[in-house]
Parts: structure tokens; C-alpha cells; sequence
């Protein structure tokens, strides 16, 4: 039977929001996956937006390469907690993957969120 552990995002300190600074690849480190081959990460992100504009984030999902591993979102102004990953799951791989963001603006989009760990 598979065991569910909640963490959080192994970028953030103790839990709290990761500032996006970078503004290209490669982005701000958000999260490294597994690398047990047997194991996943269920990772939920969420992104505030602190400026008066819209900014766009592109999430770098496990690589960097375009459009393969991008998602892209235009965060809305002052928009409080914005779902920008809904849950989904990072295999273990001997390299582990790693999450990455870059905003359009730098300093503006702070990332929060957390990992249901899956053995």
C-alpha cells in the first residue's frame, strides 16, 4: 500500500513563499523531485502576484526545454494565491527532476505550495 507524506516545496525555507527572481531560463529553483525510480511527487504550486500589473510565469516542469517542459501563465495583478499547478506528479528519475520559474518582471511572483510525497 503506497504511504502519502505532505511536505513542503524543497526551495522554500520552512515552508514559506519562493521568490521568482530570474527573468529566463534557468529559472528559480521551486522543486527537486525524487530519485528513487519508485517514488513520486504530487506538487500543488500557487503564485502571488505583489505588483499593480499582470506578469507572466513560465514554470520550467522537470527541464528547461520549450515548449516541452513549460507552463505558462499570466499571473493577474494583486490576484492573492493564483493555482498555477494542480497536483501534478514528478516520477523519481536517477537525475532528479527539477521545477524551475522565471517571471517576466523579477521580485514581483512569490510561489507557494507543497508536495504529497508518494512511496
Amino acid at each position: 500500500m503506497a504511504t502519502f507524506t505532505k511536505n513542503h516545496l524543497s526551495g522554500s525555507t520552512d515552508g514559506k513563499g519562493i521568490k521568482v527572481v530570474q527573468t529566463a531560463t534557468a529559472g528559480t529553483t521551486i522543486h527537486t523531485g525524487p530519485t528513487n525510480t519508485a517514488h513520486f511527487h504530487e506538487v500543488w504550486l500557487y503564485a502571488v502576484n505583489s505588483s499593480a500589473s499582470s506578469v507572466k510565469l513560465t514554470i520550467e516542469w522537470g527541464e528547461a526545454t520549450a515548449p516541452d517542459g513549460n507552463i505558462e501563465s499570466t499571473i493577474p495583478a494583486e490576484s492573492g494565491l493564483y493555482l498555477i499547478v494542480p497536483g501534478l506528479p514528478l516520477q523519481g528519475n536517477a537525475t532528479a527532476l527539477v521545477v524551475k520559474a522565471f517571471a517576466a518582471t523579477a521580485n514581483v511572483i512569490i510561489i507557494h505550495g507543497y508536495v504529497n510525497e508518494i512511496a
